[in-house]
């Protein structure tokens, strides 16, 4: 099997899944603890992230600030769902033979694997400064202490997992382009395949001029001579 985010073209019959292989790699086992972390976090906040301390009305255990529990819910679903979707393309991404299509889906991974740490980062100092201004008044019995706490402390791996997935789309990425270098710049020495005319001499002061291979020509070509001591007489009838 062709490794999951390689940067080599895909090749036909070459796209047969292993499962064993493709969960031993890095790049899925990332995957599946983003998706685990953004599970923990958005569970703990929706499970325990509020309480009804004297009022009908749900209050966020994050200092009773409503932002702060949307924030978290909703980066943690967006993440589960885009764990899903590129978890998906790693596994379709070896039956992808255009190059220009695979640098399409690494620059994708890139940007959203970024974008996600960044909001993590963000979720992260977030939810740590309300908990830290959130007294003891506000929780009594330390009612939802410790999902607020998992979600904070998930929302710092989640971080760096994201992190590691931004760093192996910026590899494959490049990758791409120095793959596709191989095939538009090498040397004619290596290639075998002449971009510009080549001029070759031969015997009898004639030049042979070679243009682009990949021009019609004829499958047999001979080298006319013209010195005129070789030339035959046509017969006289």
């Amino acid at each position: 099997m062709e490794p999951v985010g390689s940067f080599l073209p895909g090749k036909s019959g070459s796209s047969h899944f292993d499962p064993v292989v493709f969960v031993k790699q890095p790049r899925t086992i990332l995957r599946l603890l983003c998706w685990v972390f953004s599970i923990v976090v958005f569970a703990c906040i929706v499970n325990e992230g509020y309480m009804n301390i004297g009022s009908e009305r749900l209050l966020c255990v994050f200092n009773k600030n409503a932002d702060a529990c949307n924030y978290g819910v909703t980066v943690g679903v967006a993440c589960f769902l885009g764990s899903i979707c590129f978890l998906v393309l790693d596994i379709y991404f070896p039956t992808i033979h255009s190059v220009r299509l695979r640098r399409r889906a690494a620059l994708i991974d890139m940007a959203f694997s970024a974008l996600a740490s960044f909001l993590w980062l963000v979720g992260f100092c977030f939810l740590a400064n309300q908990w830290q201004q959130t007294t003891e008044d506000e929780l009594p019995l330390a009612q939802g202490s410790d999902a607020a706490r998992a979600a904070i402390a998930f929302c710092f791996f989640s971080i760096l997992t994201w992190a590691g997935l931004t760093a192996l789309a910026l590899q494959t990425f490049i990758n791409l382009f120095q793959n596709f270098s191989l095939f538009t710049d090498q040397p004619d020495n290596n290639t075998g395949y002449l971009d510009n005319p080549r001029r070759t001499p031969v015997a009898n002061g004639v030049t042979v001029v070679t243009t682009n291979p990949y021009q019609q020509a004829p499958p047999f070509s001979e080298t006319l001579s013209l010195d005129p001591s070789t030339l035959t007489p046509a017969p006289v009838f």
